[in-house]
C-alpha cells in the first residue's frame, strides 16, 4: 500500500530567490543577445539613437541584480528558516547513487535513485556547474562594465578585478568567455526545465509546483 507524505522543503525566501533569478536570466539573455548582435536600428538622426545604450543599461541593471541574488542564495544555503541545503549541493559525491540515476535515465535499469537529499546527484552536479557559470558571468560582466569607467565606484571595482582580466587574456577574451557562459546557462535552463517536468511525470512528487507551494509529495510503501 502506497502512502503519500507531503513535506515542506522550500522556504518562501528560496522560492522568491528562484523566480527573481529566473526573471533576471530571461532579461539578461534577451538583452545580451541584442548587445552581441544588434538585429534592429531605430529611425532618426544618429545623435538620437540611444536604443543600444538603453539595452546596455537594463543588461547591467539585471546583471547587478542577479549578482545580489547569487549572494542571497549563498546565504540561504547556510541560514534559512526552513532547511539549509548547502550539503545537498554535494549529493553528486554519492557515486553509487549517481551511477544508479544515470543507469535509470538511460533506461538501463528500472531501479530509481534513492531520495536522500533535496537534490538528486545529477541535479546537484548541474546546480554546481550552474552556480559556477553564474559567478563567472557576474565576474566577467563586472570586468566589461568597469573597463568603460575611469572614475567612481565602478572604476575602483574594475581595479580589483583587472588582474582577472589579464589572467583571462584581455578584454576580448573576457567578452568571449562571457558570451559562451551565456550559452551554457541557456543549455542549463533547457535541461533544467525538461528534467523537472520529466521528474514530476515519473515520480509524481509535485516537483514543478513545489517551487510555488514549497511542498513536495514523497511516496512510501507500507
Amino acid at each position: 500500500m502506497e502512502k503519500i507524505i507531503p513535506k515542506r522543503e522550500w522556504s518562501a525566501a528560496v522560492r522568491l530567490n528562484h523566480w527573481l533569478t529566473a526573471v533576471c536570466i530571461f532579461f539578461l539573455i534577451g538583452t545580451g543577445l541584442y548587445i552581441a548582435d544588434p538585429f534592429t536600428i531605430s529611425k532618426g538622426e544618429t545623435v538620437g539613437k540611444m536604443f543600444m545604450g538603453e539595452v546596455r543599461f537594463w543588461h547591467i541593471l539585471f546583471g547587478m541584480s542577479i549578482g545580489l541574488l547569487f549572494v542571497w542564495r549563498f546565504y540561504l544555503s547556510f541560514f534559512t528558516t526552513l532547511y539549509p541545503d548547502w550539503k545537498d549541493f554535494l549529493a553528486w559525491t554519492d557515486w553509487k547513487n549517481l551511477n544508479r540515476q544515470v543507469r535509470f535515465y538511460l533506461l538501463l535499469s528500472k531501479e530509481p535513485p534513492e531520495h536522500n537529499h533535496l537534490y538528486d546527484p545529477l541535479q546537484a552536479l548541474a546546480y554546481a556547474a550552474y552556480l559556477a557559470m553564474l559567478f563567472l558571468l557576474v565576474l566577467t560582466g563586472t570586468i566589461m562594465m568597469g573597463a568603460g569607467y575611469g572614475t567612481g565606484i565602478t572604476a575602483l571595482v574594475y581595479k580589483v578585478v583587472k588582474p582577472v582580466e589579464n589572467w583571462m587574456g584581455g578584454l576580448a577574451m573576457v567578452r568571449w568567455i562571457h558570451h559562451m557562459l551565456m550559452w551554457g546557462v541557456i543549455l542549463f535552463m533547457a535541461v533544467h526545465i525538461n528534467m523537472a517536468l520529466l521528474h514530476d511525470y515519473l515520480f509524481k512528487e509535485g516537483t514543478v509546483s513545489s517551487m510555488i507551494s514549497g511542498t513536495v509529495f514523497h511516496r512510501s510503501r507500507k
